[in-house]
């Protein structure tokens, strides 16, 4: 077992932290505040391959591993989570596409997801259903031969009104799992409309609105898979999804240590500066050795990913469960030491604190993951 990063990760590593530092990170604060999304600086990402991945090269994607890609959105997010969570739901979606896609639709959107000259969303949440995904009423109702009429609502979802493909979650048959399938839904197509961007405590630079299907008519075309394979497309994609998310927590969780080390380090306080006080040392170590923890726990899911082990679901929802939490609370704690100082948008530990909280609801929720994890244990005995 090497822990050490091959020389192609540590350039692919670097080009992503140099890409972070000087276009994301100057302008978080204001994507923040005046809510901005911030294409131009996706499409530069995509020129730098980070909007397919994990999209096989003989498509134009980069080709990289799900252990690569969690080296990447940690690298991005230390300087924007919010962008860089949504970056990795456009990666979900070139996936997806490359994965289940046909030839016909990898060549009509793939070279466009690529370059992010279209952006992509993923639409699974339904205001009735959220941690109960399978139990989704949109309904795909034939419409002759050829369409599908979709009808029905989805719920906070990143980049809607924004993203251009959504790839959309539907009922095309009975109850349960087996009855959903899988459809690409174009901006702009009549019966497709948008609700108000939500006002969210973070994730700012993206917007998240109800997407609702009124008599929407999409080309049978535009179905992936056969009918009735969307629900485990979907589940597939979120196992990615979540080391994505963890990793963009890491990202976020190692920004805030840095600036509470930094702090530290200048502030005075009874004489010493407080990086002498063993109490605040003890929180410091705390703090860098739970990071390192959840870090080598969504490693460790990733490359159980990569290699299609039996236990990767488990391992995903273990490593998303833990490294979401323990990197809010080492945001919070970096905001501790700040003092006041970590209450103001100037030092920008209350950004990350915002944009990290998030990520312990979606992906599944970490009492979803708690109750996955418990049946694949409770499965094993």
């Amino acid at each position: 077992m090497d822990f050490d990063l091959t020389p192609d990760q540590q350039a692919f590593v670097a080009t992503a932290r140099d890409f972070a530092t000087e276009r994301l990170l100057p302008h978080a604060g204001r994507w923040d505040e005046e809510r901005e999304f911030p294409a131009e600086a996706l499409r530069e990402a995509a020129g730098l391959g980070f909007a397919g991945i994990y999209v096989d090269e003989a498509l134009g994607g980069t080709g990289l591993t799900r252990l690569d890609a969690a080296l990447i959105f940690e690298e991005l997010a230390a300087a924007d989570p919010s962008t860089a969570a949504f970056l990795s739901i456009h990666n979900m979606v070139a996936w997806m596409l490359g994965r289940f896609g046909d030839a016909g639709q990898q060549a009509r959107y793939m070279p466009r997801l690529l370059g992010c000259e279209i952006f992509a969303s993923y639409c699974l949440t339904e205001p009735g259903s959220g941690s109960d995904a399978a139990a989704l009423r949109t309904r795909a109702e034939a419409d002759g031969n050829a369409h599908y009429k979709l009808n029905g609502s989805k719920a906070f979802i990143s980049g809607g009104g924004v993203s251009d493909l959504y790839a959309t979650m539907v009922r095309t048959g009975g109850e349960g799992p087996r009855g959903i399938s899988c459809v690409l839904v174009e901006k702009g197509t009549p019966g497709l409309s948008f609700g108000k961007p939500e006002k969210k405590m973070g994730w700012n630079s993206q917007p998240t609105t109800a997407v609702t299907f009124a008599d929407c008519r999409v080309p049978v075309a535009n179905r992936l898979g056969a009918e009735g394979e969307g629900f485990r497309f979907a589940m597939m994609g979120l196992d990615g999804g979540r080391i994505n998310i963890a990793a963009c927590s890491l990202g976020g969780a190692r920004a805030c240590l840095e600036l509470a080390l930094d702090y530290v380090r200048q502030r005075r306080a009874f004489g010493k500066t407080l990086s002498e006080f063993q109490a605040l040392q003890f929180k410091l170590a705390d703090m860098a050795t739970e990071l390192e923890a959840a870090r080598l726990m969504v490693h460790r899911a990733a490359a159980a990913l990569d290699a299609k082990a039996p236990d990767a679901t488990q391992r995903c929802a273990m490593a998303k469960r833990y490294a979401t939490d323990v990197c809010h609370r080492i945001c919070d704690e970096a905001l501790q030491l700040h003092g006041g100082y970590g209450y103001i948008k100037d030092y920008q530990v209350e950004r990350y604190l915002r944009d990290l909280r998030v990520h312990r609801i979606l992906e599944g929720t970490n009492e979803i993951m708690r109750v996955i994890i418990a049946r694949k244990l409770l499965e094993a005995a």
